[in-house]
């Protein structure tokens, strides 16, 4: 049940409902720089050299601009477009550059694209007005539209430290990644849960840039690290540098650690065999516990749904196009696969929405914007 500050924001979908009775007969790098954002700086939207919001207003050619932030992301945005452009007659999709997750919800907020990727833990704070949008919030918040790819964390620690499991690091010097940074608040917001919170509130955080991270840690200014990426499509930059440099192993997680990833609304969790997605050193384990940074392809509520329908289908139906040009986005082994992201709170786009029950992937637990 959605709470009384949620049902005011803007659950509208407008003028796009009649586009949807007409969709049943639709056709059915690893690593990079980090995205920041799930709890940076505020960007209220600013200027931008492309302000199409809405849609194209004809089913002969429909329009998507999409915003994307840097690094990785931007990598999924582009081969996302490349595959569009080979696969499909109808869509017209561009990527726009936004200045990370955050800055996207506000600037799809303010109708500059009708597109855009951003994150769960970014949406959940919009949603009750916390994080950076405790400043600054947003009337209206964007629609569902399936899984990019994930973040996957878990922690690591230097050899000699004495630190096993997660209980050991209450008391150590602890770097969840740089400050602004999406994976660290994400880190931040899971850890600082009731039953961790304890043992959160006894660690050092330390704060400085990624840069620094790698030669802080071979000093042994930094006991234990998170190391994060896309499972099976490698790890950010600063993770593989220390992984080069210096003797890491495995922080086993606690029951507590688990559950505080569990009740967490803003994050999701997985476990990874390591032959899976392994670093270049044994870290003594044969599968990590991982809270994930869920990243999304979101619309507003006026993007023409038949322009969402098609997009969905040309990553389902081409999925393997759009992993070719870049690997850190989702592999779908089907069109459920599609929905492993969504959350009750936040409507699908009745695009999306139709695509999915076009192809018996419907989830009877979510809502359709509307």
């Amino acid at each position: 049940m959605v709470d009384d500050k949620i049902q005011r924001r803007k659950f509208l979908y407008g003028a796009a409902t009649a586009g949807v009775a007409g969709l049943a007969g639709c056709t059915g790098s690893s690593g990079g720089s980090e995205d920041s954002g799930s709890d940076g700086g505020s960007d209220s939207g600013g200027d931008s050299e492309e302000q199409s919001g809405g849609d194209s207003g004809g089913d002969s050619s429909l329009s998507l601009r999409v915003g994307t932030s840097g690094g990785g992301t931007k990598n999924v945005g582009l081969a996302v477009e490349r595959a569009v452009s080979q696969n499909s007659d109808t869509l017209d999709y561009a990527t726009v550059e936004s200045p990370g997750y955050v800055g996207t919800i506000y600037r799809m907020e303010q109708d500059q694209f009708n597109g855009g990727i951003t994150d769960n833990n970014s949406l959940n704070k919009a949603l009750k007005d916390t994080g950076s949008f405790a400043e600054k919030s947003v009337d209206e918040i964007p629609y569902f539209g399936f899984m990019a790819f994930p973040y996957s964390i878990y922690i690591v620690a230097r050899d000699g430290t004495g630190i096993e499991t997660f209980d050991d690091l209450a008391g150590k010097n602890v770097y969840p990644a740089q400050p602004g940074y999406s994976t660290r608040a994400t880190t931040l917001d899971v850890w600082s849960q009731e039953p961790t919170k304890e043992i959160f509130d006894q660690m050092n955080i330390q704060n400085m840039g990624v840069s620094d991270a790698p030669g802080a840690m071979e000093e042994g200014r930094i006991d234990a690290a998170i190391a994060y990426g896309t499972p099976g499509a490698g790890y950010t930059g600063w993770v593989t540098e220390y992984d080069a440099r210096i003797d890491v192993h495995y922080v086993e997680p606690t029951d507590a650690l688990k559950e505080s990833a569990a009740q967490y609304a803003g994050a999701g969790s997985s476990t990874v065999a390591i032959e899976d997605w392994s670093m270049q050193q044994d870290i003594g384990t044969d599968e990590v516990f991982t809270w994930d940074l869920e990243v999304n392809y979101t619309f507003t509520p006026e993007a023409n749904p038949d322009a969402v329908y098609e997009l969905c289908r040309v990553v389902d139906e081409h999925n393997g196009a759009v992993n070719e040009a870049e690997e850190q986005f989702m592999d779908f082994d089907t069109t459920s696969d599609m929905l492993k992201s969504a959350r009750e709170n936040i409507p699908v786009h009745p695009g999306a929405a139709q695509y999915y029950k076009d192809n018996d992937a419907w989830d009877d637990s979510l809502t359709v914007g509307e």
